[in-house]
């Protein structure tokens, strides 16, 4: 994960923006309402390749490998 001046930069799963202190961070309204996989790391902005199916989703990040819809829901 990169830093930038000394914090950890992140970005939005559903816009691929870096996410910044102060500023508004909208999320589609699917994806508020977990009609929508993430689309783009968080760690590091890039497009991920993604997989629907009936009982949910996957994602993979070519530097930070894959989540699960499946794990979300443990948390």
């Amino acid at each position: 994960m990169s830093t930038v001046m000394g914090m950890d930069e992140r970005y939005n799963p559903f816009t691929g923006k870096r996410i910044e202190q102060g500023l508004e961070n909208p999320v589609p309204t699917a994806a508020a309402l977990g009609l929508e996989p993430p689309r783009y790391c968080e760690h590091c902005g890039r497009r991920m390749i993604v997989q629907v199916h009936p009982e949910g989703w996957w994602a993979k990040c070519s530097r930070h490998g894959v989540i699960d819809s499946a794990g979300l829901e443990l948390r």
